[in-house]
């Protein structure tokens, strides 16, 4: 009885041995860049073929087979004969971390810490593998978590970041919205008042340091709502003085209270 063997994905790998030995015994040149341009060619079938595996994950193909190629270039000028390693065992991981580093800078809508993509792709595969033994359901956190060997929280964290891979329009029509309300409708806006309160407890602790006179004038004027003449009869002075006062603090306070923002 025959035992068939097994299909290696890359038993169609051209036989390039001796091309990379001749490679690297040549000067820098034409004859150099003719050959490398051979051996790149010969092997871009197996780069088109890994780029293909990240199809739909939202990169169309045509730029995915060029960062492949870039990646298959990369592996070819770094490529060491000498070491006694099939060129394709040096190739494959070189191009599929091209393409991985390509999705990781450019695919994200927003910067997602490193730290983070990490458990996105280690949850991501957790869930591929189990999805294969368990039927009817989603696998559990966990689960995931045991067969991934992370803590459960860090599963929360990558299950989040599969859903945060694009970000979504503030024109997009919410979810069950039938007269077009989108999520900016939905958004705030800056309170006016904050800068109120941000100009009040500033000059809090320069007011506490006026004179008592002064101060009481200024809390009747803009706390109490009182007009100069009325200040002036409840203190015995003149309305121009009371006038002078507020004048003169107001600009002391302001100036005080722009030397500390400085």
């Amino acid at each position: 009885m025959r035992t068939q063997a097994k299909h290696h994905p890359h038993d169609d790998a051209p036989d390039t041995a001796e091309a990379f030995r001749k490679l690297a015994a040549l000067p820098p040149g034409q004859q150099r860049d003719t050959l490398r341009d051979q051996i790149i060619e010969a092997w871009l079938p197996m780069a088109e073929r890994l780029a293909g595996r990240f199809r739909s994950r939202g990169e169309s193909y045509e730029d995915l087979r060029q960062v492949a190629s870039l990646g298959l270039v990369k592996a070819v000028d770094r490529y060491d004969p000498e070491l006694g390693n099939a060129f394709e065992s040096y190739a494959v991981p070189t191009v599929t971390g091209e393409i991985k580093r390509h999705f990781r800078d450019h695919m994200w809508t927003l910067h997602v810490p490193r730290r983070v993509q990490d458990l996105r792709n280690r949850v991501r595969f957790a869930s591929q593998d189990l999805s294969q033994t368990i039927s009817g359901r989603r696998p559990t956190v966990a689960e995931i978590a045991a067969h991934a060997s992370m803590s459960e929280e860090d599963v929360l964290v990558g299950l989040e970041a599969l859903e945060s891979f694009t970000a979504l329009s503030l024109d997009a029509e919410l979810p069950g919205s039938e007269d077009g309300y989108s999520l900016s409708d939905a958004l705030g806006s800056a309170d006016p008042a904050l800068d109120t309160v941000v100009d009040r407890e500033a000059v809090k602790p320069r007011l506490a340091a006026l004179p008592e006179r002064e101060r009481a004038i200024l809390y009747m004027r803009f706390f109490g709502d009182m007009t100069q003449s009325r200040i002036a009869e409840q203190l015995g002075i003149s309305q121009m003085h009371v006038s002078r006062l507020i004048s003169r603090c107001c600009d002391r306070l302001r100036d005080q209270v722009m030397r500390d923002v400085a």
